[in-house]
């Protein structure tokens, strides 16, 4: 069983990252907030093993030594390399907080990026500061669950405008932007191959409106700066679960769901 990871603050005061002298051996005191979670919450013990990361792919391996105190030992310390083709999710804003489940489902699968869209139809509308908090959270709370050493990026909300233009540039500099569209006629086959054909260093993204779905002049506006509308199958899935399926679909073309078991012992 793969131990808990716990996400450090490389900005707060006194978190151990900004100490020099992070190597194997060296020990530190947990902070509060994750001597609460790890201690409390999940009553980890004294002997236990847990992670620590910064959420931009350092991974600290640790042994809690002192469960009273949350002193601990590191064990190892590493680093991630990020991945060749990033994962991005553009979620239009969505009522009855459909939008935070997506966004907490698609970091479980691996999206490197977020970006809030507040659609023409979108019902719900973003409110800076409370927004950025809850989603903020969300991507915290799904990475700590996931135990994966990368947090994803959460980008600036756009509008419709403002999304067309990310698209041009998107698509300027080789990556592939996918519009999930009922009305599409691409399939996944040939997703598939343009997927395939993406260099190092691209991304792929995955555009998703809201419930009452993409207006005409949305989608036509973004066609025009190069993105692709997509089907995703015949059935019409709800707001929070289109984006987390259309990446699961991807992160297995990408490779990401590919993991080789160790060879058995003689």
């Amino acid at each position: 069983m793969t131990a808990p990871l716990f996400l450090l603050d490389p900005d707060h005061d006194d978190s151990p990252l900004a100490s020099d002298e992070l190597h194997t051996g060296w020990r530190l005191t947990l902070p509060e907030h994750i001597r609460r979670h790890a201690l409390g919450s999940m009553r980890l013990k004294s002997g236990d093993q847990l992670d620590l990361s910064d959420g931009d792919g350092l991974r600290i391996s640790a042994l809690v030594r002192d469960a009273s105190t949350g002193l601990v030992e590191v064990t190892a310390v590493g680093r991630q390399a990020p991945p060749e083709k990033e994962l991005i999710l553009v979620q239009a804003l969505a009522k009855g907080g459909r939008d935070e489940q997506a966004i907490d489902m698609a970091t479980q699968i691996g999206v490197d990026q977020i970006m809030p869209w507040q659609a023409d139809r979108s019902i719900a509308k973003w409110r800076p500061g409370r927004n950025d908090r809850h989603w903020k959270a969300a991507l915290d709370a799904a990475t700590e669950q996931s135990r994966r050493a990368y947090r994803p990026r959460l980008l600036d909300k756009v509008d419709s405008h403002g999304l067309a233009s990310w698209c041009r540039k998107a698509t300027d500099q080789g990556s592939l932007v996918l519009v999930l569209h009922q009305d599409a006629d691409l399939g996944w086959d040939a997703v598939r191959k343009r997927v395939h054909k993406l260099p190092s260093g691209s991304s792929v993204a995955i555009v998703v409106g809201p419930e009452g779905g993409i207006a005409d002049q949305e989608i036509q506006g973004m066609m025009r700066q190069g993105a692709l509308p997509v089907r995703l199958g015949g059935n019409i899935l709800r707001a929070a679960l289109a984006g987390p399926v259309a990446l699961t679909l991807l992160a297995d073309m990408l490779g990401r769901w590919h993991c080789e078991a160790p060879e058995p012992s003689a």
